[in-house]
């Protein structure tokens, strides 16, 4: 096998969040800012805005001196696929090796040094946990979640394919 596992994983994530901010985009307001049904904190929109900037203030992190990057990020929610599709480019430049962290261990926090890989892992389980919060959420409002698992994204990439008896 040829190709970057790590790669791989950016370019579902990419795919997954792609798909949940078209789903979002549908909704209504009343729907987007509906109080959720669960234990989750949030509506879909606050969100689903708190995933896209997260993900940018991630790869900030990856890529920027801190002197950069000390104003949070906070993406508008008109700006969010522009934002995802931007930063998560930006990861995958990262993940496949065209672009290399800032250093292999980065300051995250002004408390705390974390390597590189360590923030790696975090964007993707971040952004998975927030997806499925979204769409459980969808389920609540009686709207068909989405089905943003890895053997979606395989038939998806024509990567899982049925034999033929």
């Amino acid at each position: 096998m040829t190709e970057s596992f790590l790669e791989k994983l950016f370019e579902h994530n990419n795919w997954a969040n792609q798909k949940m901010i078209e789903v979002c985009l549908a909704l209504s307001d009343e729907q987007l800012d509906a109080e959720p049904q669960s234990i989750t904190k949030g509506t879909i929109r606050l969100t689903l805005v708190h995933l896209v900037s997260a993900q940018q203030s991630y790869l900030r992190t990856l890529t920027l001196p801190i002197e950069e990057r000390r104003d949070a990020v906070t993406v508008e929610f008109p700006d969010l696929q522009e934002s995802a599709n931007k930063s998560g480019e930006g990861l995958l430049a990262l993940a496949r090796g065209n672009q290399k962290p800032l250093t292999d261990q980065l300051q995250a926090w002004d408390s705390h040094l974390v390597e590189s890989w360590v923030l790696m892992i975090q964007i993707i389980n971040h952004a998975t946990e927030h997806r499925e919060q979204i769409s459980n959420m969808l389920t609540a409002l009686g709207a068909t979640p989405l089905n943003l698992d890895g053997w979606s994204y395989g038939e998806a990439t024509n990567a899982l394919i049925p034999i033929s008896k």
